[in-house]
């Protein structure tokens, strides 16, 4: 079925404002998935095709939904990508990198010319094997989106506020540390935020999570007009952009895949928000 960062980041962010893809797809790819993006008012021009098969990714999760295990990882066209931005996009003001080779991140973020707010998210992989690529790809950017076990790995230490204040210290000025069902928490020099995952009784999917997450976050982020060096630096606004995000990520858990974008409405995002609001003030 349809999966894929850019999928979901795109679908998630499509909510907020207008998203653009750079991506890349075999001749294998359905017309229904490209209709489906295209319904969410995805801008697909930025969207690759060439000859073979898509990146095929397939897995296995623990009964807690919390670990999985990658059964089968084929890249396929993905092997040899290199994003190609097309004019129309390289002066837009938000930039979100989904995970892939940190030389490509950078590569991508040199070319865009008028950026308010860009950063991304990388992977265990990347931490272990190219930290030093990494590392000077994620200094230029404004924030950066990981897992607690990543966190913990690309700065040398177990305490999440530790660690925190040392990868801040590589670059960026904005830090999230997603926790799957346990919520997220986002740290700047000054500050920090913690918020609760949203209860489900029924997790049919996780996979995408984390992508719907970053899409939810930034998307908000860009509909709200944010620049995190302009002079409206608002706390509070990153703060509801993290809730935003873990809306959008409970909402990708509710079906398999992508399916649960089939159906869902602005209203019903909305409303999950107050319900957020509502069990975390006291």
């Amino acid at each position: 079925m349809l999966g894929g960062a850019a999928t979901y980041i795109s679908l998630a962010a499509s909510y907020f404002t207008q998203a653009r893809l750079v991506a890349v797809v075999g001749d294998d790819f359905a017309a229904e998935d490209t209709q489906l993006l295209l319904d969410h008012g995805v801008d697909l021009e930025g969207l690759e095709r060439v000859p073979g098969k898509t990146f095929f990714w397939a897995g296995k999760y623990t009964p807690d939904m919390n670990d999985r295990i990658t059964l089968t990882t084929d890249l396929n066209v993905f092997a040899d990508f290199k994003p190609k931005l097309p004019k129309g996009y390289l002066a837009e003001p938000y930039l979100l990198l989904g995970n892939i080779q940190p030389r490509l991140q950078g590569e991508v973020r040199k070319q865009m010319k008028n950026l308010r707010l860009a950063g991304g998210d990388t992977m265990n992989f990347w931490i272990k094997d190219f930290k030093e690529e990494l590392l000077a790809t994620i200094h230029e950017w404004d924030f950066l989106l990981i897992n607690d076990a990543e966190a913990r790995m690309l700065s040398g230490e177990e305490n999440l506020k530790k660690a925190a204040s040392a990868i801040l210290d590589m670059g960026p000025h904005t830090l999230v540390i997603k926790r799957g069902e346990y919520g997220a928490m986002l740290f700047r020099k000054e500050s920090f935020f913690v918020v609760p995952g949203y209860l489900l009784e029924t997790v049919f999917d996780p996979t995408g999570a984390g992508d719907c997450f970053a899409g939810g976050f930034v998307g908000y982020l860009a509909q709200q007009g944010f620049d995190l060096k302009g002079d409206h630096i608002s706390r509070g606004e990153l703060s509801r952009a993290v809730i935003y995000g873990s809306v959008m990520g409970s909402f990708c858990c509710e079906c398999f895949g992508v399916d649960r974008f089939r159906t869902l409405e602005r209203k019903e995002i909305d409303s999950r928000f107050e319900e957020f609001v509502k069990f975390t003030s006291f």
